[in-house]
């Protein structure tokens, strides 16, 4: 289908929120490109962490964004969420885009507007990953009567969209799995211009030389699972450098020995940097889809990542990159030390990215959308 087609409707596009700069943001960036109209609407929006939303001709927010301290600190807020997103009103537009991993699927909408969700996962701490989320009886206690509610009406929710896309094969059969709902899967894309090779020296760098250090980049949570790397790397005694920020960065720079050296946010051009001078890209994490690997591979980095999600679209197993079966230290060792000996061909690296290209996304999404109307 033609954009321009498309033309005469107005479009809205709604995400959780807008605070930070990750794989999921790039991707609402893209449809942001498709759609360049379209106003933002979101729980909470902090400009000042999330300079990137300015592309958005308006951010529209819910009512959390007058309360102190949401903008910086959600967690404590998910019970809310629903509220939040109930809250708005989508009357004057045909069609309405939810990005979600949360609550933005849960937007109501009257029969004319139509409604796409394009689903980055269910809910993580109230289905995939609730045990690590509640990893103490205590809290698990507490906190059950919100879960159960909450799991109530994310089920709930949905079902409210018109049609469910979701980006990965993980992702489908969680879908299934946890709202026994069909959907087919559209690949986000990997924009290539957004990460270019570049001439220079690395930034911030005394520790480690080109070429003889490994790369994790991912935000520092506990579902990451970055503490795996670092214990490894720990004992190998490999230089490992770590980018991106979260709540579990004091808790690593503690564990880590002076062979770990981590570089907090980073802009793309820095990145870039890191990404064509690592040995290879560490993703320990059981991703959605995973568009680190695809970064990576941009400047022919190979990936050893686990077995499991997102990394089995992304990476193309012993051609791109290596996989181990289970997130423990064993199997971790054992795949970097299968790494070593291997070569890879920048061929297949571009043969692999073909498939995510922006295009393919823009032509598959607007195929979808054309359904509805």
């Amino acid at each position: 289908m033609d954009v321009g087609k498309l033309d005469n409707l107005k479009v809205a596009i709604v995400y959780d929120r807008v605070n930070k700069l990750g794989g999921a943001e790039r991707v609402l960036l893209a449809i942001h490109q498709i759609f360049p109209k379209a106003h933002l609407f979101t729980s909470v929006y902090n400009p000042k962490k999330a300079l990137w939303a300015k592309a958005f001709p308006g951010v529209e927010t819910s009512f959390l964004q007058k309360i102190p301290f949401v903008k910086s600190w959600h967690q404590g807020f998910g019970w809310i969420m629903p509220i939040a997103f109930e809250s708005f009103n989508f009357d004057k537009y045909d069609l309405v885009i939810s990005l979600t991993s949360e609550a933005a699927k849960g937007i109501i909408t009257k029969p004319k507007t139509r409604h796409v969700c394009y689903m980055l996962t269910p809910t993580r701490y109230l289905w995939s990953h609730y045990d690590v989320y509640f990893d103490n009886f205590l809290l698990k206690f507490v906190s059950k009567p919100i879960v159960d509610y909450l799991r109530s009406w994310d089920k709930i929710a949905a079902f409210r969209p018109d049609e469910v896309i979701a980006i990965s094969q993980e992702v489908k059969e969680r879908i299934k799995i946890f709202y026994d709902i069909d959907s087919d899967v559209i690949y986000p894309p990997f924009i290539f211009d957004s990460f270019r090779f570049q001439s220079g020296r690395l930034p911030n760098f005394n520790e480690f030389k080109p070429k003889e250090y490994y790369l994790v980049v991912s935000r520092l949570e506990p579902y990451k699972m970055v503490d795996l790397a670092v214990r490894v790397f720990n004992d190998l005694k490999l230089p490992l450098v770590v980018v991106g920020t979260g709540s579990q960065m004091s808790k690593l720079r503690k564990m880590a020995h002076s062979n770990i050296h981590f570089v907090g946010y980073v802009d793309d051009t820095t990145l870039s940097f890191y990404y064509q001078n690592a040995k290879a890209l560490i993703m320990p994490q059981e991703e959605d889809f995973g568009l680190v690997s695809l970064e990576a591979q941009n400047f022919y980095l190979p990936v050893i990542a686990y077995k499991k999600g997102g990394a089995l679209d992304t990476v193309w197993e012993n051609k791109t990159g290596v996989f181990f079966a289970n997130q423990d230290a064993a199997c971790l060792v054992d795949a970097i030390n299968k790494f070593a000996k291997m070569d890879f061909s920048q061929d297949d690296f571009r043969y692999n990215l073909q498939k995510f290209s922006f295009s393919n996304f823009k032509e598959r999404f607007l195929g979808e959308i054309e359904k509805l109307f």
